[in-house]
């Protein structure tokens, strides 16, 4: 789960214990008015961050280090947790639960903010970008803005259609296919930077994060991890070299998923659903790579209690399921299996006691940190994804 080898850090940790000062703006504003195509442009992509904001991706889909980078040491023991999931499924709070956030401590903030009643009320996200927190156990925890996300949606498109913002370098696309694109690159990133990362859905019917991250497992071919980059230099136009360069390090990387499913009604938070899902799982991800690479992985408890008196065979361990119920309006309902509370606890103390897969070369904090904007770099320009995406509009599914 964390780098092999052992480092001093040259200067004492720096713990971020609460969340910087909340974005009040959208990440990319809708502007209006009757300026030129430039004004329209700057207006449309103009962000107000606050100072205090350590958000890893810019308002043009850059990658930026400066504000993160002082958080980090040359320590070589750590553990790079990330999620993703569509708007309102409980990403954040799920990553507060891992940070070890006490609620009930008075005067504290959460590490990462979650969805408030306005938000909820006016259907917009929470989390722009990418941001992270570090704990005092070194573990960096990576909180992405929604996927299929509507509001994300609203925020990028101009009036004409196209996004204002450039996801594929070169490319002029539209609002829809640039989003459709967004959520696929962080999916890229995450299973490239990170040793565990969580894919959250809501209910038990919603299959589009499984989807995605199948999706992701085709188009991250080629894409090394955080420790295997060997070029100092910006990325040359020819593939093949680039493939050569920064695959020399060994085999291809693939952080380890962990499925949750959240806000289960009563009806379905049952031990047969569950096991109906793990199968689901195993079948839907029999051939891909995301699967095989975690096969040889250490065996460990079934994901949740739920299966501890269902357990079967057949089901494939190394592909990890949380089934999470709908938490009670006064936080004291009597669930039949397990409560929400009980199972948040069991998704943190399995991504607490994981054995991910660790990083091809021995790797620091700060290097992770900078070669992870190089990953992303090489993300935007890679060969693969813009065929993906050519043939995405070449499909008649979105607007040209």
């Amino acid at each position: 789960m964390s780098s092999s080898g052992s480092s001093n850090p040259t200067q004492a940790p720096k713990i971020l214990l609460t969340k910087p000062g909340l974005v009040t703006s959208g990440k990319f504003n809708r502007g209006g008015g009757g300026g030129g195509q430039d004004d329209d442009s700057a207006a449309l992509r103009s962000r107000l961050q606050s100072i205090g904001s350590l958000n890893l991706l810019s308002d043009s889909w850059d990658f930026q280090i400066d504000r993160f980078l002082p958080f980090l040491t040359d320590n070589t023991e750590f553990t790079v947790v990330g999620v993703i999931g569509p708007p309102g499924v409980g990403k954040s709070t799920i990553l507060n639960e891992i940070y070890g956030f006490d609620p009930s401590s008075p005067g504290m903030l959460p590490p990462f903010g979650v969805e408030s009643e306005e938000n909820r009320a006016t259907a917009r996200h929470c989390t722009v970008g990418i941001e992270p927190r570090i704990s005092s156990e070194r573990i960096i925890l990576l909180d992405t803005q929604p996927v299929f996300s509507p509001s994300v949606l609203a925020e990028m498109v101009r009036p004409d259609g196209s996004s204002t913002v450039s996801v594929i370098s070169g490319e002029s696309l539209s609002a829809e296919l640039a989003h459709e694109l967004m959520s696929i690159q962080l999916g890229v990133l995450l299973a490239s930077i990170c040793h565990i990362i969580l894919v959250v859905s809501e209910g038990v019917h919603d299959a589009s994060m499984w989807r995605l991250m199948l999706t992701v497992d085709l188009l991250k071919h080629g894409i090394p991890d955080p420790s295997s980059l060997t070029f100092s230099h910006p990325q040359s136009s020819t593939a093949d070299k680039e493939k050569d360069k920064l695959l020399e390090g060994g085999d291809e990387y693939m952080a380890a998923p962990v499925f949750v499913h959240t806000r289960l009604r009563d009806r379905d938070f049952t031990p047969q659903n569950f096991v109906q899902m793990k199968k689901a799982l195993a079948r839907g991800f029999s051939s891909s790579f995301m699967r095989l690479k975690h096969r040889d992985a250490s065996k460990e408890a079934h994901s949740s209690a739920l299966a501890s008196d269902t357990q079967n065979d057949d089901l494939d361990s190394n592909l990890k399921l949380f089934l999470i119920p709908s938490k009670g309006r006064d936080d004291s309902s009597r669930p039949q299996y397990e409560s929400y509370i009980s199972m948040l606890w069991k998704v943190r103390d399995q991504v607490l006691s994981t054995s991910g897969p660790s990083f091809s070369r021995i790797v620091s904090e700060r290097d992770w940190l900078k070669n992870s904007a190089k990953i992303w770099e090489q993300m935007k320009n890679s060969p693969i994804i813009s065929d993906y995406c050519r043939t995405l509009q070449s499909s008649g599914l979105f607007r040209k």
